[in-house]
């Protein structure tokens, strides 16, 4: 046992020491209160997650929330491929006061390079307790464009000069409507479009009334989440679970509570079915990030416990053009005949990310109130982009570079599955699984409990590859262990060339 964790492992002890907080709470307290009294040095390294939860008794997981929750409140900072070192206090309370020239505590001579270059965690000082519990996953700074990140859709093929021309066009016509915010939930005609798109392709009851446009998902799940639930009422996610919905459900309160998903979607059980959920996130089609298509009897299942419950649903089809043999499945949404399925898509995996266009279909009874919201409190506008949209749709090019897209992903996702396996060799290939859905942007390798995906993400990363844990995806203990590859953003030549080092990598971690 190392000295630091012999330490903690004596305040731990202590029966008067928080005793009522759960273990993870525990173990950042006691090494928040080392650092604070000094006992932790400016500058020392931590052990590693496995080494202290070994030291401790206690899940690797556990360890790795509160390791979380400290570099969120600035007490550590993380140095790729070498380590977790604890902070110097010190040094940023002088920098705060305008002491310019101090200098921070040397780790060591062979890392300080790498810790200079390394962004500062966020500070505690200037987060809420809200604030700090939100950006302790730092999303951003995880989904680079790198080979194989998953969810990234390849926005280079996007047709720009044909989008140049109609916007161009839109912006001659000079109309000062389009300047505005927009106050009747979306331009007119791109409502009319992604009506009758969503009518024929996803089957989904709706008039163009109910379609209200956004500026994505996430703003669709933050308008659900402030209307349809009060803080502390409870939210059913999948679980695992896509990290944007938490965080929004987190950043408005509720009470998350995780149900399992298997290969045939969420799986409700007695205990589940024992609370009383306000709201019911979902993503049925294509189940982020299992992959897993939720079945008929399940979405039956579903819709019967929502309006027992008189719970909303919120139903994610944030994919599902991208599916690559047979037609597209029904939505959820075409299912219900309650009106409890709040239906919501995007067009940032289609075009590029950065339009920030989606569209949510709002039961009847919640077109007034959630139009009035959008327009109170969020303010939508982009009117020109929206009518830009409108054409590019009406004038046939939408369903063309769909086309061409799917095309394009479902030869990419068969060469890496084909590459995938031919590096992996016999012996590996039989311990790693590969997803078999035939759809989405990524798709997940998933492998032996024993194997900690989480180092192994980390050392795809030093190779420079940006694949994801998928055990990090889980809000209650993970069930699977894998990573999730994207294949949308990453050409044929370097799926081939990338594909044999992200083998390599996953060959090593099975021995």
């Amino acid at each position: 046992m190392t000295p630091v964790s012999e330490m903690l492992a004596a305040t731990l002890a202590q029966a008067d020491f928080h005793p009522r907080l759960p273990r993870q709470r525990r173990l950042y307290e006691a090494a928040k209160a080392a650092i604070y009294l000094q006992r932790l040095a400016a500058g020392s390294k931590l052990p590693s997650s496995r080494d202290l939860a070994g030291d401790l008794g206690i899940a690797r997981n556990t360890v790795i929330a509160a390791f979380e929750q400290l570099a969120a409140e600035g007490y550590v900072f993380s140095v790729a491929g070498s380590g977790t070192y604890v902070a110097d206090l010190q040094a940023m309370a002088r920098r705060q006061r305008g002491e310019r020239g101090a200098r921070r505590t040397a780790v060591a001579v062979d890392t300080a390079a790498a810790i200079r270059d390394t962004p500062r965690p966020f500070e505690a000082a200037a987060l809420s307790r809200r604030g700090a519990e939100l950006t302790q996953f730092a999303a951003g700074t995880r989904y680079e464009i790198q080979p194989f990140a998953p969810g990234d859709p390849d926005f280079s093929s996007f047709p720009v000069k044909q989008w140049q021309r109609l916007q161009n066009r839109v912006w001659r016509e000079g109309r000062a409507d389009l300047l505005d915010y927009g106050q009747s939930g979306g331009y007119l005609p791109l409502r009319q479009a992604v009506t009758e798109y969503l009518r024929l392709s996803r089957s989904v009851s709706v008039s163009v009334e109910q379609v209200l446009i956004t500026s994505g998902t996430q703003q669709s799940l933050d308008l659900c989440a402030q209307l349809l639930a009060d803080a502390g009422d409870t939210a059913w996610v999948e679980d695992p679970c896509y990290w944007g919905a938490r965080r929004v459900f987190q950043a408005r309160d509720l009470h998350l509570h995780p149900v399992t998903v298997d290969e045939d979607g969420m799986a409700l059980d007695a205990d589940d079915l024992a609370t009383v959920p306000r709201l019911i996130y979902v993503t049925p089609s294509h189940q982020y990030p299992t992959g897993a298509v939720m079945s008929l009897a399940r979405r039956r299942a579903l819709l019967e416990a929502a309006a027992r419950r008189k719970a909303w649903i919120l139903e994610d089809d944030y994919d599902s053009e991208f599916r690559y043999s047979g037609r597209p499945l029904a939505s959820l949404q075409g299912l219900d005949g309650g009106n409890r399925v709040v239906y919501m898509g995007t067009f940032s995996k289609v075009l590029y990310p950065g339009i920030k266009v989606g569209y949510l279909v709002a039961p009847p009874s919640l077109v007034a109130p959630f139009q009035s919201a959008l327009y109170d409190l969020q303010r939508p506008g982009q009117m020109m982009v929206q009518a830009t949209l409108a054409d590019f749709i009406a004038l046939g090019h939408f369903t063309t570079h769909v086309r061409k897209l799917r095309h394009i992903y479902g030869a990419r996702r068969e060469l890496l599955r084909r590459t995938l396996l031919k590096h992996l060799g016999k012996r590996a290939g039989g311990l790693a699984t590969i997803s078999s859905q035939e759809s989405g942007l990524h798709l997940v390798v998933e492998l032996p409990d024993r194997i900690d995906d989480v180092a192994l993400h980390a050392l795809a990363r030093e190779a420079g590859l940006s694949v994801n844990a998928l055990s990090t995806y889980y809000l209650a203990p993970p069930v699977r262990k894998g990573l999730l590859v994207g294949y949308a953003y990453v050409t044929e030549e370097k799926i081939e060339r990338y594909g044999k080092v992200l083998a390599s990598v996953i060959r090593k971690a099975l021995g």
